[in-house]
């Protein structure tokens, strides 16, 4: 039977475990202020006071409560122990997903909190030992800052697990100044990739100027990216200059039928022959060094087959 409590009464002694998410916050809240509270939340009794209700489950839903300004919340009481209560919510949730770090929080809070050991731990969770050994370290490795901005929602877990935490391995300053520009400025878990792989790969030097600007070292990392994936082979490359050639004389001799020759200066005349006799001097040599390397057979100079197979025509 659900029950009504005040909210300024409850303990949220374990709200630390989850990670917060604003998205998800302000659609619940827009929901219970259009239908209401559906679902309630989950409480026990303290271990340490019994009249003391402990929040299990239901923290967005108490935040989106007090967000509303609303007195009391609709709850269930389970009739177990933190611990019991603790390990039953988290088999409910774990079919929703859970991340690593929310299950190296909940770990090291009951090892903490219980005093579990790693093996009991392992057998609460079906896990190996080993499983719970890498999970905890986690904790350990993080520096609480980090940690904090991981709860709430500025750096996603995916991106503190595979790029913060190898780097908080190798330095813990760094790491703290690479997760303050990801939370700071909202980087995406691509960017946090590519500062870590950046930190990674570069000196001394490079590490410091990317911890100094991590926006201007993301910028230029996207336009080399970005010359990379359009560059083209020397091959390419002269049979597209070749069409723009052609195409840039067509054009500046279509210009001439527009009227521009009654405007033109005698300036204008000598700087167009110089231009154009540099370019037929560039575009003779060219001619001259593509009719060489025809008549010797250089490279593929006999035509392709439209398949590949290269035969004479």
């Amino acid at each position: 039977m659900a029950l009504e409590l005040e909210l300024q009464q409850l303990d949220l002694r374990y709200e630390s475990l989850r990670v917060r998410s604003a998205a998800r916050l302000k659609k619940l809240v827009a929901s219970i202020a259009e239908v209401g509270q559906r679902t309630p939340i989950a409480v026990v009794s303290s271990d340490e006071d019994r009249t003391r209700d402990v929040v299990i489950d239901g923290f967005v839903r108490v935040r989106a409560m007090r967000r509303l300004r609303r007195d009391t919340i609709g709850a269930i009481r389970w009739d177990l122990t933190e611990l019991e209560a603790l390990l039953l919510q988290r088999s409910l949730r774990a079919s929703r997903g859970e991340t690593s770090l929310e299950q190296a929080w909940l770990l090291g809070e009951l090892r903490r909190r219980f005093d579990l050991s790693e093996e009991e731990l392992a057998r609460h969770f079906d896990r190996g030992q080993s499983w719970v050994s890498r999970r905890l370290a986690l904790v350990r490795v993080l520096p609480d800052s980090v940690q904090e901005s991981i709860r709430e929602g500025r750096i996603a877990s995916h991106a503190a697990t595979k790029y913060l935490v190898p780097l908080a391995r190798a330095s813990r300053d760094d790491c703290e100044s690479m997760a303050r520009a990801i939370a700071e400025h909202s980087l995406s878990s691509r960017d946090a990739g590519l500062l870590y792989a950046g930190w990674r790969d570069g000196d001394l030097a490079t590490r410091e100027r990317l911890l100094a600007d991590p926006l201007l070292f993301l910028r230029v990392r996207r336009a080399l990216d970005e010359e990379a994936k359009d560059a083209v082979s020397p091959r390419e490359g002269l049979l597209k200059d070749a069409t723009v050639i052609s195409a840039t004389a067509r054009r500046a001799r279509q210009r001439l039928s527009g009227g521009v020759l009654q405007v033109l200066t005698a300036l204008d005349y000598e700087g167009l022959f110089a231009a154009l006799h540099l370019a037929e001097t560039e575009i003779r040599r060219l001619v001259e060094v593509l009719r060489e390397s025809q008549a010797k057979g250089g490279g593929n100079a006999r035509r392709e087959h439209p398949r590949g197979d290269p035969q004479a025509a």
